[in-house]
């Protein structure tokens, strides 16, 4: 049996389904990826796939250009002739599924890793676009044997569009987590606070660094670390907006690491401001793995993996000293915080680990 999976980023994705391609792989399946980046060929070889190059303009709104990814993605699938393609976030899943259509691909799956800023903004623009993404859902899912979402919102929301009927869709619990890598460790006695995400204003960067100029006017020696790359849209945080804060030492900005584990170790508590709509975030679930008190916002996706009291606190979005109570808060419980970790730890054996994940995945592809 041979598997085609179409991913938007080449680091992410090994990041992300490098355990589900091993586990497609002692399952008997001939592997293939097809990613925009080059010089990964040796990484890909390692988890057992072999990858094709395919040229994505991931922010791009040309219609040329998305006609031209669909079109070489017909050639790769007529090329190498899967029984499956497996494709995730919107251009690979809407232009995927029509090229697999195309190209006669016995069967079809997608996966929605949330719905992003297109549907946590409302302007003029982002609801054009949501009718154009809606058609091209509602066209490309016709054609799909099953759709995998990460929260029951999702479903909800997608159904009540009539993107797809609510047969088709199957549920799963985020990504998962590696925990053999995310392994647990016993919390660090400095407060120090971490928030991993890209650099999008609906992740709540902004309300994270002045929360952490809050706290260090009362707790000087509290410390805050950010890790994430600047996202070249829109909706991006400029980085003029934080250098302020950098320079006067109140955050350590790190743009980019391959060992994001190594980080969460070295931290207390784990941060997420989010009010961008997520499926489960990946950095929430590594942050329960290795027992880590969370705070974030009850909001579609972030709830899902923080129960408030038990293993984190909410936050209200948007809001900047309510995050800094929280955090000040955190800071004056250290043994509550303690039974947090533990609790997080539990619920990501229980529900998050990847080797679970993995299984329903494949059971709902039929591998």
């Amino acid at each position: 049996m041979k598997v085609l999976m179409i991913a938007p980023k080449t680091s992410t994705f090994i990041n992300f389904r490098g355990d589900l391609i091993r586990d497609m792989v002692k399952h008997g399946c001939e592997v293939v990826v097809a990613v925009p980046e080059s010089g990964y060929e040796t990484v890909f070889e390692k988890l057992g796939a072999k990858q094709r190059l395919i040229h994505l303009e991931k922010n791009s709104l040309s219609v040329f250009g998305s006609l031209s990814y669909m079109t070489n993605l017909k050639r790769i699938m007529k090329e190498e002739r899967p029984d499956k393609v497996f494709s995730y976030t919107i251009k690979p899943v809407i232009f995927g599924s029509l090229a697999a259509k195309l190209a006669k691909v016995p069967e079809i799956y997608s996966m929605v890793t949330g719905l992003g800023y297109l549907y946590a903004v409302d302007s003029a623009k982002t609801k054009l676009l949501r009718a154009i993404c809606g058609m091209g859902y509602r066209l490309a899912f016709h054609f799909n044997k099953r759709v995998i979402f990460q929260n029951k919102d999702d479903i909800t929301d997608f159904v009540k569009r009539h993107y797809l009927k609510r047969e088709k869709c199957c549920l799963v619990d985020g990504s998962g987590v590696n925990l053999e890598i995310f392994k647990r460790n016993a919390l660090p006695e400095d407060n120090h606070f971490l928030m991993v995400s890209r650099v999008l204003k609906q992740k709540g960067v902004l309300e994270y660094f002045e929360a952490a100029k809050m706290v260090k006017e009362v707790e000087p020696k509290a410390k805050f670390t950010y890790i994430g790359a600047i996202d070249q849209t829109s909706y991006s945080v400029k980085m003029e907006q934080l250098v302020p804060y950098i320079e006067a030492g109140i955050v350590e900005y790190i743009p980019e690491t391959n060992d994001v584990a190594k980080y969460q170790s070295q931290a207390r508590f784990f941060v997420l401001p989010s009010y961008y709509r997520e499926g489960i975030p990946r950095t929430l679930l590594e942050a329960l793995a290795m027992g880590r008190p969370i705070l974030t916002t009850d909001t579609v996706g972030c709830r899902e993996a923080v129960e408030d009291q038990v293993n984190g606190l909410f936050v209200k979005p948007k809001d900047a000293k309510d995050l800094a109570e929280k955090m000040l808060w955190m800071m004056r419980h250290p043994e509550d915080c303690i039974k947090m970790g533990e609790a997080g730890y539990e619920l990501c054996k229980r529900r998050f680990d990847v080797r679970i994940i993995n299984r329903e995945m494949l059971s709902f592809m039929e591998i």
